[in-house]
């Protein structure tokens, strides 16, 4: 409720995002009649070098490229078995 009216500027939002760090992931599959013809596999990771490195190493593999293949692998086995 009391975030309700609040105004909440361009500069608050950057200065939060580079203090805890932001990961995106995303997958673009296109396809025709269900032949897939461009596979584009999104990552981004934005933050300040100083909250990088304060990361422990526990953060930096949540967000790994192995960690990353890994949840895909298991996405792609989740939906050929439905």
């Amino acid at each position: 409720m009391e975030f309700e009216n609040k105004e909440v500027g361009l500069i608050d939002v950057l200065d939060v995002v580079l203090d805890k760090g932001v990961a995106i992931k995303g997958d673009i599959i296109l396809s025709i009649a269900g032949i897939d013809l461009v596979y584009l596999d999104l990552r981004v990771l934005i933050s300040s070098v100083e909250t990088l490195i304060e990361s422990n190493q526990q953060t930096a593999e949540k967000f790994s490229s192995k960690q990353f293949d890994y949840e895909k692998e298991e996405l792609d086995r989740v939906i050929h078995q439905s």
